[in-house]
């Protein structure tokens, strides 16, 4: 479960302590640097060790609600790209994002749907009209 903390504007936080604030392994940041998943480049303590920014920190909070609303990999790259090239993209992210919100919510609606049909299961099972 992701740790509520308040860090400064300047603060740089290791990967473990990103880990830590947003419930992701060490192993998923690490994947999402290699896929080209980060707005920008994660910056490096003289150690090699990455250093992680409040942005990036709220970067990767964004990357994980596109990837729990099932966002592919190479869709959330799009976004990344279209990103990474400034304003002028707006209108294309705007779109993309749009047309991933109408294919979250008829996910919505089919697993509404689905409850439904289950809490009906479950009502007869237990003797019960649906509608009690």
């Amino acid at each position: 479960m992701p740790v509520e903390r308040v860090t400064t504007e300047d603060e740089q936080l290791s990967i473990s302590e990103v880990a830590e604030l947003t419930g992701l392994s060490a192993h998923t940041l690490r994947y999402y640097e290699r896929a080209g998943l980060m707005l920008a480049p994660i910056s490096r303590a003289s150690s090699q060790h990455r250093r992680y920014s409040k942005q990036d920190v709220g970067w990767v909070g964004f990357l994980t609600k596109l990837r729990s609303t099932s966002m592919p990999i190479a869709r959330i790259r799009q976004y990344v790209d279209l990103a990474r090239h400034g304003d002028d993209t707006i209108g294309d992210r705007l779109e993309l994002l749009l047309i991933h919100r109408m294919n979250v919510a008829a996910g919505l609606d089919e697993m509404t749907q689905s409850l439904a049909a289950i809490d009906f299961k479950i009502a007869t099972y237990q003797g019960r009209t649906p509608t009690e």
